[in-house]
C-alpha cells in the first residue's frame, strides 16, 4: 500500500493514476479543501485564481481532463492573449511574437538584432550544469536580451532571477539544442520547438474545478488530516502519525507530494542529509494584487495577456496579467480586472510590506502606466504567499539528488519543486510516477481498497 502525503495537484494526480491501476493507497491531506496552491475565490461579483491564473494545455493535462469529463469545461483565453506586452524606456512595447517579427520589430536595437543573427553560426557546445540562465543567454544573445526579455519573463512567470536560475534546471532542452545543433535557434526551428504557442486555457468556473474533480473521484481521499511524522519498523513497513491518531495502514512505499519546506521535517528522523538538502531550497515571498478600475478610466487599450517589467526599469511590481481581457467574465463587462505580481526573489523588500502598502504602491503604477484617470480603485484586495514558487538556483540541485537517492528506500517525490513549476509539468510528472510505482512494486496490485 502507498501513502501519499499531500493533496495538491501532483498527490491528487498520483492517487488518481494510481487508483486507475488498481493500486492501494491513502492521500492525506492536511487542508479542508485539495488542491494546494490551485485556488479560485469569488467574492464582490469577482473571480479570482489566488495560484496559477492560467494553463498551459498539454496532451497529459488533455487526457486529465476528458477522463474526468472537464474538457467542455475547457475556457479558451481571449484572442488578444497572443500579444505580450513588455516596460521599455517608461512605457509598454508590445513584443515580438516570432523570430521573424523580433527581427523587423524596433523592441531591440541593430546590435541585439545582429546578436540573434550571428548565434546562427554558433558550433556544439557541451552542456554546463553550474550555467546560469543569465550567462547562457548573455552569452549568445548579448545583455539587452538578458534585460529586456529574459529578465521580465523570468520574474514574471517563475518568480526568479535568471542570474540565479541553473539553465539545465528550468530549460533544460536549450543546453541539449546547444550540445545538439550549436545554434539555440536553428535547433528550435528543426526540432519543431518553434512551431506555435501551446493553447492557454482555464476552466468555465475556475482552476479550481480540477482538484475539486480530483478529489471527488479518489477513494481513498482523507482531508483535513495533517501528517505529523513518518517512522520504519524493522520489518521495512513505513507508518504515518497524524495529529488525530495514527493512519489505518502500515505502507510499502511513500510519496512526498509537498513543498520541501513541509517534507523534510518528516524525513528529519530517518534520513536527515536528505531532509536537509529539501529544507535549504529557496521559495521567495510574493503578494497577488487584484485591482479593478471602470473601463471608461482606462486609457491603455490592454489587448493582450498582460505586461512584464524588467528589473532594470526598476519597476515596484514584477508585472500584471490583464485578466478582464484573457477572461472577460471575471469582472462586470464594464470593468477592467489587473493581476498585479508584487515580489519573488528581486524584489523581496516590496514583498516584506504590508498590504495596505503594496496595494496604494500598485495603484500608483498602474496610474503611471496605464493613463489610468481615477483618483482609487474600485475595488482592490490581496493574496499573499510566503513562500511562493520554488527557485531551481543551485540549492535545487542537492534537493533533487536527495530524492533519487530516496527511491532506494521507496520513498517517492512529485510536486512542484520536483517536477517544474508549471501545473502540466506536475501532471505529467505524477502520471510517470503512478507508471513507475505500479511497475516497481507489482504486489500492490492484487490489493484491494
Amino acid at each position: 500500500m502507498v501513502a501519499i502525503l499531500g493533496g495538491g495537484i501532483s498527490g491528487l494526480t498520483l492517487a488518481y493514476y494510481l487508483q486507475k491501476a488498481g493500486v492501494s493507497y491513502d492521500l492525506f491531506e492536511a487542508g479542508s479543501v485539495p488542491g494546494g496552491n490551485l485556488r479560485t475565490v469569488q467574492v464582490d461579483g469577482y473571480l479570482l485564481e489566488t495560484g496559477p491564473n492560467s494553463l498551459q494545455l498539454s496532451s497529459e493535462l488533455l487526457d486529465l481532463f476528458t477522463d474526468l469529463g472537464l474538457a467542455d469545461e475547457i475556457e479558451d483565453t481571449a484572442a488578444v492573449s497572443a500579444n505580450r506586452y513588455v516596460l521599455r524606456a517608461g512605457r509598454y512595447q508590445k513584443l515580438p511574437g516570432s523570430p521573424p517579427a523580433l527581427l523587423a520589430n524596433r523592441f531591440f536595437s541593430l546590435k541585439a538584432k545582429l546578436n540573434i543573427l550571428r548565434e546562427l553560426s554558433r558550433t556544439p557546445l557541451p552542456a554546463n550544469p553550474d550555467e546560469t540562465l543569465a550567462a547562457f543567454f548573455r552569452r549568445r544573445f548579448g545583455a539587452e536580451i538578458v534585460d529586456h526579455a529574459l529578465n521580465p519573463f523570468i520574474s514574471g512567470i517563475y518568480a526568479g532571477d535568471p542570474e540565479q536560475l541553473l539553465l539545465h534546471k528550468t530549460f533544460p532542452k536549450l543546453a541539449e539544442l546547444e550540445h545538439t545543433y550549436g545554434s539555440v535557434v536553428r535547433g528550435l526551428a528543426k526540432s519543431g520547438g518553434a512551431g506555435g504557442r501551446r493553447r492557454i486555457v482555464s476552466l468555465r468556473k475556475g482552476i479550481q474545478q480540477l482538484p475539486a474533480t480530483l478529489a471527488a473521484q479518489l477513494t481513498n481521499y482523507q482531508g483535513g488530516q495533517t501528517v505529523t511524522a513518518l517512522t520504519r519498523s524493522s520489518d521495512g513497513l513505513y507508518h504515518v502519525q497524524l495529529a488525530s491518531g495514527p493512519a489505518p495502514h502500515a505502507y510499502e512505499a511513500v510519496v512526498l507530494a509537498l513543498p520541501t519546506y513541509a517534507a523534510a521535517p518528516l524525513l528529519e528522523r530517518l534520513f536527515p542529509e536528505a531532509a536537509s538538502a529539501l529544507a535549504d531550497v529557496y521559495y521567495p515571498a510574493m503578494a497577488a494584487i487584484y485591482t479593478t478600475y471602470y473601463r471608461a478610466d482606462v486609457a491603455h487599450p490592454l489587448d493582450g495577456f498582460g505586461a512584464l517589467h524588467p528589473k532594470v526599469e526598476q519597476p515596484y511590481a514584477a508585472g500584471s496579467i490583464w485578466t478582464s481581457s484573457i477572461f472577460p467574465n471575471r469582472c462586470p463587462t464594464d470593468q477592467v480586472l489587473f493581476t498585479t505580481f508584487v515580489g519573488g526573489s528581486q524584489y523581496q523588500e516590496q514583498a516584506q510590506q504590508s498590504a495596505e502598502q503594496q496595494q496604494q504602491a500598485v495603484h500608483a503604477e498602474l496610474v503611471r502606466y496605464y493613463g489610468i484617470k481615477a483618483a482609487a480603485p474600485i475595488w482592490q484586495t490581496r493574496y499573499y504567499w510566503e513562500r511562493a514558487i520554488p527557485q531551481f538556483d543551485n540549492r535545487i540541485v542537492a534537493a533533487h539528488a536527495a530524492a533519487d537517492a530516496l527511491t532506494a528506500d521507496h520513498i517517492y517525490t512529485t510536486a512542484n519543486w520536483r517536477a517544474g513549476v508549471g501545473v502540466p509539468d506536475c501532471v505529467r510528472h505524477a502520471r510517470q510516477l503512478a507508471e513507475k510505482i505500479t511497475r516497481s512494486v507489482p504486489h500492490l496490485l492484487s490489493l484491494t481498497q
